[in-house]
């Protein structure tokens, strides 16, 4: 297995978001994403830029990041293409 491109590793960060329930603190968040912190930090800041992402305070006065609704468009639309590319074997 090669490295992971640009969208997977947008789609592997989306993802891991959601597995936690949508909400979840940016250490763990850096730590599940397997990337450098300066790699992440270019990434994540990207992901709030296109709002595909967004930084909240919880009940607990803690910052956790959360998906937009076009966070979720996001990993609805790269299932899709990744299984139509699986179907056609491409």
């Amino acid at each position: 297995m090669g490295k992971r491109n640009r969208l997977k590793i947008i789609y592997d960060i989306l993802n891991e978001i959601r597995r936690h329930k949508n909400s979840i603190k940016p250490t763990p968040l850096l730590r599940y994403s397997n990337l450098s912190f300066q790699s992440f930090s270019k990434y994540f800041d990207e992901l709030i830029e296109k709002e595909l992402i967004e930084e909240v305070v919880d009940k607990k006065d803690k910052t956790v990041i959360k998906l937009t609704n076009k966070g979720h468009e996001y990993l609805k639309k790269y299932k899709m293409i990744t299984s139509f590319i699986d179907e056609f074997d491409l």
